[in-house]
């Protein structure tokens, strides 16, 4: 039985799913490296960096790790480039079969891995599970209905999870295809921003509907050379958190896509954003398994500065005449 919960990070992310496993009944602790955000929430209530005015009673804050890991299973919340770190300083208190979920989406940068395969490379006791779907944390903190995936190789840990944070308007969903629900939720920031473009550069909800389209047929090649299940690559965690993060700006991703789009320059200030990361790692995913991914191309492209965005779009249009399914 899962009854505490802890949770490492005290952003956006973090904050909502603590508000969705208070709201399950467990108790939970917040755990955030700053400061004032710890004092914020253990003085007010609220976390007004991230989440103003959502209220955050019964959920204490604190700035010690091993506090927040005295739990019966963890949720990791940090961004992805950002999990080995935080994956390494948590290994200690974890014990051997210790849940720990892993809420964010990306590819590590440099080692292209997966952050299931990072979290048990540096804490190899824990019991890794990851969650990850169409889901933006402002909609979850205002407890409006959601749908995500928890996956986990041990098919009772994810539903034992599921039960844990299910509830009212939060509903998870079981698996086991972690490759599957990981790839998904990386790929999809990378195409978001493609979107971002498409919607900033004024061409229409038709070529949206289309980019959307093509990147998925990129996001399913790969997931499937990968080892993933074409199942769960139509499912919640990579149609699903595509469609969504395709076409709304509370999506960061697709918010400095749409500025690219713009014309606002690279280095104009944006918050955080991991499909940028996630981008070239994507790219030499591909090239190493030959897999044709000319919208994760044209991304790279855009971001490097060795492309502009009208002549990417100009190269993605006239590229040779093929069957759809090809």
């Amino acid at each position: 039985m899962i009854e505490t919960i802890g949770v490492l990070g005290g952003g956006s992310w973090g904050t909502a799913l603590a508000l969705v496993a208070s709201r399950a009944g467990r108790k939970v602790r917040l755990w955030a490296r700053d400061h004032d955000t710890v004092s914020a929430i253990d003085e007010t209530h609220e976390n007004p960096r991230y989440l103003p005015g959502i209220r955050l009673d019964h959920i204490p804050a604190t700035g010690n790790i091993g506090a927040a890991l005295r739990a019966d299973a963890v949720l990791l919340a940090v961004p992805a480039q950002s999990v080995r770190a935080v994956a390494t300083i948590a290994a200690p208190y974890i014990a051997e079969g210790h849940p720990l979920v892993i809420c964010a989406k990306g590819l590590e940068r440099g080692t292209a891995k997966r952050m299931s395969e990072v979290v048990a490379e540096v804490a190899p006791g824990a019991a890794v599970a990851v969650l990850s779907g169409p889901s933006f944390a402002t909609d979850v903190a205002a407890g409006l209905p959601t749908a995500v995936t928890i996956a986990a190789d041990n098919e009772p840990l994810a539903l034992s999870l599921c039960h844990a944070l299910g509830g009212g308007t939060f509903r998870p969903y079981a698996e086991t295809d972690l490759i599957g629900v990981e790839i998904g939720g990386a790929v999809k920031n990378v195409l978001a921003i493609a979107a971002g473009v498409v919607d900033g550069r004024g061409l229409g909800a038709s070529a949206l509907a289309a980019l959307t389209a093509r990147g998925f047929a990129e996001l399913r090649r790969l997931g499937e050379a990968l080892g993933a299940k074409p199942e769960t690559l139509m499912g919640l965690s990579g149609l699903g958190d595509l469609v969504l993060t395709c076409s709304s700006t509370q999506s960061r991703n697709f918010a400095y896509g749409r500025m690219l789009g713009e014309g606002l320059p690279l280095d104009a200030p944006h918050p955080l954003v991991e499909g940028i990361a996630t981008a070239t790692v994507t790219r030499d995913l591909a090239r190493r398994h030959r897999i044709s991914m000319p919208i994760v191309d044209a991304v790279v492209g855009i971001l490097s500065g060795k492309a502009t965005v009208d002549a990417t779009i100009e190269n993605l249009m006239s590229r040779p005449l093929k069957r759809e399914s090809a």
